[in-house]
């Protein structure tokens, strides 16, 4: 039976909870960002921001070791390993994301394949993560870990063969269908962005504005959603949790610098004040 819903703060807070007096880094998960290549470095920082902002206790970042000085100092919190190496030991995360800047050489694409046929580990693939893939769907639903995939109607009409506009005329069972032929949690972004599960349960995001229509915004919402499936929430649960996170941030990052000026920084700076204000408002509710 499909299921229709609204991403509201009262259903978030099902998921993200007040955290242990007693926790350590170690508790709050370790994330592999696999992004970045010669000119995009921004979307490797970008990403590796939100999910530190989003309270990934270890952020590593794979990108190549010419762009080391960039990301270590964009993202001072986070560590690089080199593309090279990452394969080494995937059972060491808790979470994998792929694709933001990441770039369409055959080499990326070679190893993606790689991480899905080795890792158990949840995996998000975005942007050139999904671009590498050429609509090979079958690939995301043979992985042994449970994938996100987060298109924007563009991308989401390369992977079904159909037309961007096709897509953008029935959002819900476009995402719908896509979920069910990937076998994946799929995040259609755009205005009202939509979560579907492969089961055929969509949901659409309640925040958000247009000035979150900017370059990296996507970079960001990666981090997020990878942040919070390192923490241990479910792909759905993740996905849900990090959309309307992401939006909630640009709708606090509006406030302050108005839709023409945001940008992507803005969002992924005010995803802690995000997270802050949806837990005082449960707090709030459960006094």
């Amino acid at each position: 039976m499909k299921k229709d819903g609204l991403i509201t703060e009262a259903f978030v807070n099902t998921f993200i909870k007040k955290r242990k007096q007693d926790i350590h880094k170690g508790d709050c998960g370790k994330i592999l960002i696999v992004a970045g290549s010669v000119g995009m470095a921004g979307a490797a920082v970008l990403c590796a921001r939100a999910a530190l902002r989003t309270g990934a206790g270890l952020v590593r970042v794979s990108i190549p070791e010419a762009l080391f000085p960039i990301l270590q100092i964009g993202v001072p919190e986070a560590t690089c390993i080199p593309r090279e190496r990452l394969l080494e030991d995937l059972t060491q995360y808790s979470a994998i994301a792929v694709g933001p800047g990441l770039g369409v050489e055959k080499q990326s694409g070679i190893l993606i394949r790689n991480i899905l046929e080795m890792t158990d580990k949840p995996v998000l693939l975005d942007a050139d993560g999904l671009n590498l893939l050429r609509g090979d769907l079958d690939v995301i639903k043979k992985a042994k870990a449970d994938i996100i995939i987060t298109p924007h109607p563009g991308e989401a009409a390369k992977l079904l063969g159909r037309k961007t506009a096709e897509i953008n005329r029935d959002r819900l069972q476009s995402a719908r269908e896509l979920a069910a032929a990937a076998g994946a949690v799929t995040v259609l972004k755009g205005a009202g962005s939509v979560v579907a599960t492969p089961d055929g349960e969509t949901y659409i995001n309640t925040t958000g504005n247009p000035g979150m229509a900017t370059a990296g915004s996507g970079d960001v919402l990666s981090g997020v959603i990878a942040a919070l499936l390192g923490q241990g929430l479910s792909s759905e649960a993740a996905a849900i949790a990090g959309v309307y996170l992401h939006g909630l941030a640009g709708d606090m990052a509006k406030d302050f610098m108005g839709e023409y000026g945001l940008i992507a920084s803005d969002i992924a700076s005010m995803m802690a004040l995000a997270i802050k204000r949806t837990l005082d408002d449960l707090e709030s509710l459960e006094k």
